[in-house]
């Protein structure tokens, strides 16, 4: 199970301009009305939300306001341990029973059913189960016996233990070591700094049994937990059964106190120098901690919050076009302001250096940060900015109904856990616009003052051995030295008036041929210069709209000299800008507008994909043309790519997970494999600026190679005349290609190897894997996943919980079409070193037994049923109308049609299971590569 970050950033307030309305600072911000809030008598609050927006389905969340704030010295990751035990016996369902029934039904473990803890709360999950009679009481009942009845068992508390050291195990990185080092700085020496909800691993190895049902008898009780339903759901029939089953519940007298630890101001500016062996990249946190409101919150509240948002908005912003000089000492830089604790937000800056850049980087951060706090912002920066949240929260009102469960579930934690309204959106962005309208420049840099405040300051540096490191003298030294600094001059904003086509002469092309396949409700047009739209119209995501268009070629067209570039050219093309414009430039045009294009090589095709909403859709289709007539290469851009590419092998070069990587690549691969080359110095080397625009040249150079398609909330007549002026006007040369083989084969049929690496933290990892050619079908495809799914249930019963050896093993298997239709299955796990030949003996034995025919009924049940739950509810989504026209336009099969999945899913039996597998091992290739600690 995962718990949270340690610092979460707050959702940030979207804003406009509009008619001015008197404003009442104190007014509550109004609430929506489509949460049913209620509190029953023995205190647990519940929600429930009403949303189609997956269809036939609900989620079901309990909130604990536990975290392991409250732990005391002794019990110090009992809070974690509890979060796990709820999923290992309850009054109702013993053992594994919750997972065992849900899982029956489809839901999967660690995706739908889930968990984390973090330092003030704990939060359960189970998503997107479906609604039927039996289903909604099952879960209620869940969520009775987590709130009050799990059984705690010696026998599974022992169990638990190894699983909860191979967390423990897989987290002890060097970042995490750092955050360790820099805790009494971030938490100024507070409980905070020893409640890591990871906890202690000798007491989670040795705690007594009563230790954790105390802590569980303390805090696990009505009046400190929340429950939500969210979904498509009766709302007056889902109170009637919480008041039913939840009622009863008791409640407990003389409760202890729910505190709330607060951490201490300082007048002096604390500071940290955090270094590990295995990090080799430096970092630098300038922060300023404020104390957080935490009863009901009004206008006035929504207005600092939304000017604070601004703020950060506009700084980093600024830091951005520092950032596409390549000689700046800065690799990145931004400004955030959010969650620091249960009762304090935090101002920051954050910086990161060239190597042995510290000190220039620092002070380039910080000098940018006081030219606001003595300037101020430009009006065409607020200007901008108010554009875009108008933008951005339009669309959040019209999209409202297509928010996510996990999305509301945000919504409903911040209202029970910190007292955040559940706004109504509508009226609330009456309120912004009044806000915006009234707002002045002196109250946003008023504001800004404010967050730089002189108190409560802190930096933590990740420095790195043998490095010019910041130290706490320097830093003191150089923020007083700029905030003294009378000379700085105010920043000035050179841009406006342009607009994205500026400048560009289109000459429209034409529809020649439109083409109805009622099949798939879609319409193909042809263009006048040969390219091939497919379009469908989809309103099942409002004010949503996708484009893709697909080329096959991709890097088996390319030269070997060509492959290394290749690697760098989507980043390249996206940091370089679009048309006349840099990535900067572009930005501030695209202001007020929601239009995204990306452009990607891979090994057999290339493509284009974009997004807009519904007004921008001509935006889109002429970021799109761009992207063929006049795409941009900016070699400072480059340059600047190129420096973070060199911080990148440095980052890597004593990361342990990095190194075991590459030593797999070449065992598989060998060192000259043209497509598996190491990402090291010698490859570095061979990247071309020149090359990247020749490869992008050669690969987007005709549209008449490529299919367009086109899906969402977009009328026909709306689209046609755009895309006879922006798709068909591109120039063509009617070519077609289509890709080559050359796949590249392992080394060896079989491979064996083991690496002794030198690690902080002792672990082993294991990679396991077979492949071999295979007939593609439909069905074998569903066939190979299959087999994926059902041995990692099998890995998280054997592996996991019977040996508690690893947190958890990653379990793959696929069957692919291209280049050659070829079967592979792979096994990866980080495992506890000393259990690493009794674990891999498992993996073997597991995926024999399959071969044998000994397939676990209810595990080929299990999985089988997520197949045809999640198709279900795919098919309430764009995305699902998406893939439905690119297989039937590029694939050749109709997804709607129940005999290319449903049927076959429902039809699958343990013995085609067991003769996929006995193909797939018989003369098969395979490897296992075995990584420990160096001794």
């Amino acid at each position: 199970m995962l718990f949270k970050n340690i610092l979460l950033i707050t959702v940030i307030l979207m804003s406009s301009k509009g008619v001015s309305q008197e404003l009442n600072l104190n007014a509550p911000i109004p609430a929506s009305t489509k949460v049913k809030k209620g509190v029953l008598p023995n205190g647990l609050t519940y929600y429930i939300y009403n949303t189609d927006v997956t269809k036939n389905a609900a989620s079901y969340y309990i909130i604990q306001n536990v975290g392991s704030i409250l732990e005391n010295d002794d019990q110090q990751g009992l809070a974690h341990f509890l979060e796990h035990m709820a999923f290992n016996g309850t009054e109702n369902f013993e053992g594994k029973g919750v997972l065992n029934t849900l899982q029956k039904h489809g839901a999967v473990f660690g995706k739908d059913i889930n968990a984390y803890t973090s330092f003030d709360e704990t939060v359960y999950n189970m998503n997107n189960i479906p609604t039927t009679p039996e289903l909604i009481d099952t879960c209620l009942l869940v969520l009775h016996d987590w709130s009050n009845y799990l059984l705690l068992t010696d026998e599974e508390i022992d169990a638990e233990r190894g699983v909860i050291k191979e967390e423990w195990r897989s987290r002890r990185t060097g970042p995490m070591r750092i955050l360790e080092q820099s805790l009494n700085t971030r938490f100024n020496h507070s409980k905070y700094v020893n409640r890591l909800p990871i906890g202690l691993m000798d007491i989670v190895e040795n705690f007594e049994y009563k230790a954790l049902r105390d802590f569980y008898h303390d805090w696990y009780r009505t009046d400190l937990q929340a429950i939500a339903v969210i979904g498509d759901v009766d709302v007056a029939q889902i109170e009637a059964k919480i008041k039913e089953k939840f009622s009863a519940i008791p409640k407990v007298d003389n409760p202890k106190e729910r505190f709330i630890v607060d951490i201490p101001d300082n007048e002096e500016m604390l500071f940290s120098l955090a270094m590990d062996e295995e990090v080799t990249t430096s970092g630098i946190n300038f922060s300023i901690r404020h104390p957080k409101k935490i009863t009901d919150r009004n206008v006035s509240d929504l207005k600092t919050s939304i000017i604070s948002s601004m703020i950060t908005g506009m700084l980093s912003s600024r830091m951005n076009e520092i950032l596409q000089n390549p000689e700046t000492p800065l690799l990145g830089a931004s400004v955030s302001y959010g969650k620091n604790s249960r009762s304090s937000n935090v101002f920051s800056l954050w910086v990161s250096p060239k190597p042995n850049k510290q000190y220039e980087a620092f002070k380039i951060g910080v000098k940018e940060l006081n030219r606001a706090v003595k300037h101020g912002f430009t009006q065409a920066e607020i200007d901008r900015t108010i554009s875009n949240y108008t933008n951005y929260y339009e669309n959040e009102i019209t999209g409202q109904d297509d928010k996510s469960h996990g999305s509301i579930a945000e919504g409903i934690k911040g209202n029970y856990l910190e007292n955040i309204t559940i706004p109504d959106l509508e009226e609330r962005f009456q309120i912004i616009k009044s806000i915006f309208e009234q707002l002045t420049a002196e109250e946003v840099h008023d504001r800004l003052k404010e967050l730089y405040s002189d108190k409560n300051r802190y930096i933590i540096v990740t420095g790195v051995k043998g490095n010019q490191n910041l130290s706490e003298e320097d830093a003191a030294s150089m923020i007083e030295s700029i905030e003294n600094d009378n000379s700085i001059k105010p920043y000035v904003d050179e841009f406006a008036g342009k607009t994205l086509m500026s400048g560009i002469a289109i000459k429209p092309g034409n529809i020649v041929k439109e083409t109805e396949t009622n099949e798939i409700g879609a319409t193909t047009f042809v263009l006048s210069n040969g390219a091939k739209v497919h379009f469908k119209f989809s309103k099942k995501n409002k004010n949503d709209v996708s484009l893709k268009a697909l080329s096959y070629g991709g890097v088996s067209l390319l030269n070997e000299d060509e492959i290394p570039s290749v690697r760098i050219l989507s980043d390249l093309v996206g940091k370089s800008g679009l048309g006349d414009y840099s990535a900067v430039e572009l930005n501030k045009i695209l202001a007020g507008k929601t239009a995204f294009t990306s452009v990607s090589v891979g090994q057999l095709s290339e493509s284009i994909s974009g997004s807009s909403v519904t007004k921008d859709v001509e935006t889109l289709l002429q970021m799109t043309f761009l992207r063929f007539v006049k795409p941009r290469f900016d070699e400072e851009a480059y340059k600047v790519q190129r420096g973070n590419i060199n911080n990148y092998l440095l980052k890597r070069s004593k990361d342990v997970d990095e190194k075991m990587n590459d030593s797999l690549t070449v065992a598989l691969y060998g060192k000259a494999d043209p497509n598996h080359r190491l990402f090291n110095s010698d490859l570095v080397k061979e990247f071309s600026f020149e090359k990247v625009k020749e490869i992008y040249s050669d690969r987007f150079n005709d549209p008449a190679d490529f299919e367009f398609f086109i899906v969402g909330d977009v009328k026909e007549a709306q689209l046609k005349p755009l895309l006879e002026k922006y798709i068909a006007s591109i120039p063509s040369q009617n070519t077609q290609e289509n890709w080559k083989d050359k796949s590249s084969s392992w080394v060896n049929k079989e491979i064996d190897k083991k690496f002794n690496l030198k690690m902080e933290v002792p672990k082993g990892k294991v990679f396991i894997g077979y492949k071999s050619d295979f007939e593609f079908s439909l069905k074998n495809e569903i066939l190979a996943k299959a087999i994926g799914d059902v041995l990692q249930l099998r890995f998280t019963q054997t592996l996991r919980e019977e040996e508690g050896g690893t947190y958890g093993a990653s379990t793959r298997s696929n069957l692919y079409k291209r280049p050659k239709s070829e079967a592979e299955l792979m096994v990866t796990f980080n495992c506890n070193p000393d259990k690493v030949e009794t674990l891999v003996e498992i993996v073997h034995r597991e995926i024999h037994k399959l071969a044998q025919g000994d397939v676990l009924p209810v595990d080929l049940e299990k999985t089988m049923n997520n197949y045809l739950k999640e198709r279900e509810q795919e098919k309430g989504y764009n995305r699902y109308e998406m893939d439905l026209l690119i297989d039937f336009f590029r694939e050749g099969y109709n997804r709607n049609d129940p005999n290319n999945f449903e049927n076959i899913v429902k039809n699958i039996t343990v013995n085609d299971i067991q003769e996929f597998v006995k193909k797939l091992l018989d003369n098969s290739s395979s490897f296992e590569i075995i990584f420990k600690p160096l001794k």
